[in-house]
């Protein structure tokens, strides 16, 4: 037999043994395109120290709202290394940042649950933030912030398995990205005064961005990520959900309490 020929079984074997880092450069490069988009959005804080829309930062929440600027990008950054380590083979970092992963998540739940009812205290009972009240509004970040507490908690629990692991990382990461893609004028206009505003409010552009990585990951994989989509069908019915919620008295009684 002529010793280059190729077996029937080698080249779905290559197939096979090459999708896990096809998997895993994926998860890299969705982390790269949220930071960028967080970058984007935050533009105004990362280049000249203001908050949206060149507005001088709230001195009395100044310093939370850079304790969760640093977090947030800290985390993002985590979220794109961590693939890359496994990818390297280098599993003793991975570990290592990922128990810093969790000290780090554990601050930005904290950091950003006081920073929703902080940012609330200040804001004048008479403005209006994608046609809600502050009280009303201040359902976004809370309630935002333990989605990502959610699918955190879920990611650690299944470390040991990747294939839920990982997709409940990067949807951990989308629950916390509407503040800074809603920030996006030239997105949030491709859909202002529409049906899709009045649902999603500000969590439209961080869905299509979940979209776009579900049909990239479906196309890499030919498969569609069971876990992946069930994340992102919950998440879809959460933020549509915040919005309602945000307009009920038991969301008044509720923000009434975390007021005081």
């Amino acid at each position: 037999m002529n010793s280059n020929q190729t077996l029937p079984l080698d080249e779905p074997q290559a197939k096979v043994l090459s999708t896990p880092n096809n998997v895993r450069l994926f998860y890299s490069g969705a982390a790269a395109l949220l930071f960028a988009l967080m970058l984007l959005g935050f533009q105004q804080f990362y280049l000249h120290g203001k908050a949206y829309p060149d507005r001088e930062l709230a001195s009395p929440i100044r310093t939370l709202l850079i304790l969760h600027g640093i977090g947030m990008s800290a985390w993002m950054l985590l979220l794109l290394i961590q693939p890359l380590l496994i990818v390297a083979g280098n599993r003793r970092g991975h570990m290592m940042l990922g128990r810093c992963g969790a000290v780090l998540a554990a601050c930005i739940i904290v950091f950003g649950f006081r920073l929703g009812i902080e940012s609330t205290l200040i804001s004048p009972p008479d403005m209006r933030i994608w046609g809600l009240t502050p009280k009303q509004f201040m359902a976004v970040p809370i309630i935002s912030i333990m989605i990502f507490a959610g699918f955190v908690i879920v990611g650690v629990l299944k470390r040991r398995r990747p294939e839920i692991h990982r997709p409940m990382m990067l949807l951990a990461a989308l629950a916390a990205m509407s503040a800074a893609i809603s920030r996006i004028d030239f997105l949030t206009a491709l859909y202002h005064g529409t049906v899709w505003e009045v649902v999603f409010g500000p969590f439209f552009g961080t869905l299509m961005v979940g979209l776009f990585f579900l049909v990239i990951k479906s196309l890499l994989t030919r498969s569609l990520d069971k876990w992946f989509a069930m994340g992102y069908a919950g998440l879809i019915a959460s933020n549509a959900l915040i919005m309602q919620l945000a307009m009920t008295s038991a969301w008044d009684r509720f923000a009434s309490f975390l007021l005081r």
